[in-house]
């Protein structure tokens, strides 16, 4: 089975923040700041899942590798 490398899933990238000049200042709904704001929630459960998705990657090879090594006989 083919391990999965890093490029396989990258840690995902935050959403730009949107200048001031961004906003029109006229009310708009939605405004790009509560854009910006959704994707930044958006992100943040994204990069949790990612984090996590990452430990149990880290673990699996520790314990892969650990079932692998020759155990030395005394």
């Amino acid at each position: 089975m083919p391990r999965a490398t890093p490029k396989d899933d990258p840690q995902p990238v935050p959403p730009v923040q949107p200048d001031l000049d961004d906003c029109c200042h006229s009310g708009c709904s939605p405004c790009v700041f509560d854009l910006y704001d959704e994707a930044l929630e958006r992100y943040r459960a994204a990069l949790t899942e990612w984090q996590v998705r990452q430990a149990q990657h880290k673990a699996a090879a520790q314990t892969a590798t650990r079932q692998t090594k020759p155990r030395s006989h005394r």
